[in-house]
């Protein structure tokens, strides 16, 4: 993932440079039981910036995927990075498939939940058009990591029709949970001379989506230390046309 440069001690994810070979797509379980979307709603954590969709994914759900997941070949990344970097630690898949990209739009609630009148498009930077195919499953260890950072958008070519495509935001769907692991991010102070406010530190619950706004305006933010256990999440972003 190209990096986001505000001055020159910002770390960044790089998606495009981590050697991870990318697979052929796997056979994929079924995305069920899964929770009726009408029984679905939207947390606001940080307006614009942070949301939460709880139980997205049932634990039943989670555990069968766990249980699948762990049968992939996970590739560790380096714990050295590239100058410019974060340093990130973990082991991870990933695989262009848009079908499983867009049967996890389409069946999880996720886009009658963010392609409503409640929610504003500005929020996305426009219509959502649906998950990036670009799929990635992450798992961390105890003393795995990914330092802070920011993340970056994306342009793709986005379905069978090559509609020019940008990505906005980023999806995590947690899987598990664990001791350790969370989301913090570090908002900026609005004015000059004001007092920084507070990390957002976002917990870990087996089957929650975290979306969180990514480009220009993202949070400087990291996954914090695991201590104990597993922490498994799988990897998208929203899709817009550009």
């Amino acid at each position: 993932m190209p990096a986001k440069v505000k001055q020159k001690s910002v770390q960044s994810a790089k998606e495009t440079t981590v050697q991870v070979k990318k697979s052929q797509p796997p056979d994929w379980p079924s995305l069920t039981p899964l929770i009726p979307a009408e029984h679905l709603f939207i947390e606001t954590v940080i307006p614009g910036q942070i949301l939460i969709v709880r139980n997205i994914f049932t634990s039943t759900l989670c555990r069968n995927l766990v249980s699948f997941l762990s049968s992939l070949p996970l590739t560790t990344t380096p714990g050295k990075p590239k100058r410019g970097e974060a340093v990130r630690v973990n082991d991870r898949f990933q695989v262009d498939d848009p079908v499983f990209a867009r049967t996890l739009w389409e069946n999880t609630g996720l886009e009658s939940l963010l392609n409503t009148a409640e929610v504003e498009e500005t929020a996305f930077d426009g219509k959502i058009l649906g998950l990036n195919p670009n799929i990635r499953i992450y798992r961390y260890r105890p003393g795995q990591f990914f330092d802070k950072h920011y993340d970056e958008s994306n342009k793709l070519q986005f379905g069978d029709d090559k509609i020019p495509a940008k990505t906005t935001w980023t999806l995590l769907i947690y899987l598990t949970t664990c001791e350790g692991g969370e989301t913090a991010f570090y908002p900026e102070a609005l004015k000059k001379g004001e007092q920084t406010p507070e990390p957002t530190v976002v917990g870990l619950e087996a089957g929650m989506a975290l979306l969180h706004k990514h480009g220009e305006d993202c949070l400087f933010h990291e996954g914090k230390d695991v201590k104990s256990g597993e922490k498994w999440v799988l990897r998208s972003d929203l899709v817009v046309r550009r």
